[in-house]
């Protein structure tokens, strides 16, 4: 394959690939976050407990954003803050149970979508070709 058609299949995958994340993101009501409370949850989710200065560094923001980013969460039940039992002036961040289950419910949502497509538009032998397809886009994920 020449490089003009790698091209034109690196194009093709990540308009694809953007129109499978609008279709799943349509399928949850998270609107009422912005993109940066939605990062923020994603990463607390994925990485753990943090401090707000991590949360800066890791996302590329001032702490002061970050630190308005937090407050706001907070507010809405989705964050909690407890000290730092090594440094009692920082505060480590964790997603609140409130927070736990409103992810649960929304890749709930999502999955369910995702497998009544499935079933809707593939043919089994397709199935195969999907496994392969997930399989392949993981190890260009982890390249």
């Amino acid at each position: 394959m020449g490089k003009q058609q790698l091209s034109a299949l690196a194009t093709d995958l990540r308009i694809a690939l953007g129109d499978l994340q609008r279709k799943l993101r349509e399928q949850s009501q998270h609107a009422d976050f912005t993109h940066s409370q939605r990062n923020v949850i994603l990463r607390l989710d994925r990485d753990g407990p943090s401090t707000v200065t991590a949360l800066a560094n890791a996302e590329g923001v001032r702490q002061q954003s970050m630190g308005a980013t937090v407050a706001t969460l907070q507010t809405a039940g989705m964050i909690d803050g407890a000290p730092n039992p090594a440094d009692g002036r920082q505060t480590i961040l964790s997603l609140s149970p409130k927070c736990r289950e409103m992810l649960r419910t929304l890749r709930s949502a999502k999955e369910d979508w995702l497998v009544r497509s499935i079933e809707k538009n593939f043919k089994p032998t397709d199935l195969e070709d999907l496994l392969t397809a997930v399989e392949v886009l993981r190890r260009l994920v982890n390249s």
